[in-house]
């Protein structure tokens, strides 16, 4: 399993705001020098981004985009989930019911808790632990 390129970058976005969250509004072609993000790619990030609720943007001489909620109220899950859609380790992982194994297969409860462990530990890592303290939001949602 491997997030997309795209999410990679929308992870990168929402990281540069949390750690100017309180210089206010960020110019998107400051966002893609300082995170590396091609500008082109990162107008259709932040779109999705915005429809998904976790930014807010603004257009003119006085424009940007700003984190819609506290950094330390936005998780990677939900920036994932916003470009990606749903997390998914195996599609049966979501949905036991199609498996062609049905209750035969071995390895559906496998998926079915990676899954589980997965998703609760990226709902508990917030851009603010990211930003304040990278090391502990790791190891913080490991010992979950």
């Amino acid at each position: 399993m491997e997030i997309t390129r795209q999410a990679d970058y929308a992870i990168r976005a929402i990281l540069y705001l949390a750690e100017n969250e309180k210089k206010g509004r960020a110019p998107t072609n400051l966002i893609a020098e300082a995170k590396h993000i091609p500008p082109s790619f990162l107008a259709k990030i932040i779109s999705q981004l915005s429809v998904a609720g976790l930014v807010n943007t603004s257009r003119g001489a006085r424009g940007g985009v700003t984190l819609a909620r506290p950094s330390g109220e936005i998780t990677l899950l939900e920036v994932i989930e916003a470009i990606d859609g749903p997390l998914s380790i195996n599609e049966c992982a979501l949905d036991l019911s199609i498996c062609q194994f049905g209750k035969e297969c071995l390895v559906g409860p496998v998926w079915c808790r990676l899954q589980e462990e997965l998703v609760s530990r990226l709902k508990e890592i917030t851009f603010q632990k990211l930003v304040k303290e990278p090391a502990e939001a790791v190891s913080t949602a490991a010992s979950a």
